[in-house]
């Protein structure tokens, strides 16, 4: 039996994207097929890297809301500290949630908080050394893995998926948000 992207040689295997707008088009004639080819490849894609990094990230004893919250703090650069309105603002994640990884990451020693100086409200979040170490790791961890899944491409190669995926996300937004109104 061949997998989804069929046996090799075969021109139109059945699971494959053509064959899927194939089968539509015989079916439904007429009927709008053009983004099977785009949509369903970077479903299959999307999932097998998060199925992926799902494992690098177990292996690596993070889990991907920790990780998320680790990165964002470490990008920031020294002193590795920001405050809970401009961590959720970065990670476009509500302020609940934020609180919650927060609290997490607290109890497990990886980050403190501290109250900040330009507001009674304003919390400070800061990488703790335990935390500093964890994502070193794993940031080395799963970039290192996502490098090695696109080095079939060549330089050129992802400077154009680069570009078309900004392309296509951009407009994707733009048409969602609009719709969404």
């Amino acid at each position: 039996m061949a997998d989804a992207a069929g046996a090799p040689g075969d021109p139109e295997p059945a699971h494959s994207a053509a064959g899927i707008a194939a089968a539509w088009q015989r079916e439904r004639p007429g009927t709008p097929t053009e983004s099977i080819e785009i949509v369903t490849p970077l479903w299959r894609v999307a999932k097998l890297f998060a199925d992926d990094r799902n494992r690098v990230l177990r292996e690596a004893g993070i889990d991907a809301a920790t990780l998320d919250l680790l990165s964002v703090i470490r990008r920031s650069g020294p002193p590795y500290t920001l405050s809970t309105r401009e961590i959720a603002r970065r990670t476009l994640v509500t302020a609940g949630a934020i609180s919650q990884r927060v609290a997490r990451a607290e109890r497990d020693g990886l980050v403190r908080r501290t109250p900040g100086t330009t507001g009674r409200r304003t919390v400070l979040v800061g990488l703790t050394a335990e935390g500093h170490a964890l994502i070193e790791r794993s940031v080395d961890a799963v970039l290192g893995r996502e490098a090695a899944l696109v080095a079939c491409l060549s330089a050129h190669e992802r400077s154009t998926l680069t570009g078309l995926l900004d392309k296509l996300m951009a407009d994707v937004r733009r048409r969602t948000a609009r719709d969404e109104r």
